[in-house]
């Protein structure tokens, strides 16, 4: 995963997927990047949040490693499922308004 030493000072400098990818040393498709890019950083930020209150007490260096592993898992979640199965954004988990489905006249 990380090859050289990386600082949490240089981490909170990332705003690009594609920077967090270099910064871990993840290889990565562009095009896969371009497609998922949102719902890749949505679901790391979900991600850190989880390894921040599991972990509260790791050393730089190892959060950095979780955060690692969390933005490898993020990415890789998308290679295997579509944004509407995570539902990660508020307009994935809302019934539309003012719309009656087909099912519901058959009843």
């Amino acid at each position: 995963m990380m090859t050289t030493a990386k600082t949490f000072a240089e981490f909170k400098t990332l705003t690009d997927t594609e920077d967090y990818l270099q910064f871990f040393g993840i290889a990565y498709d562009q095009g896969f990047v371009n497609v998922n890019r949102l719902h890749i950083l949505k679901q790391f930020s979900k991600l850190i949040e989880e390894v921040d209150a599991a972990f509260p007490t790791l050393s730089e260096t190892e959060k950095l490693e979780k955060y690692g592993q969390a933005f490898e898992e993020a990415y890789e979640l998308f290679k295997t499922s579509s944004p509407l199965e995570t539902k990660l954004f508020k307009v994935f988990q809302e019934k539309p308004k003012d719309v009656v489905f087909l099912k519901d006249l058959t009843k």
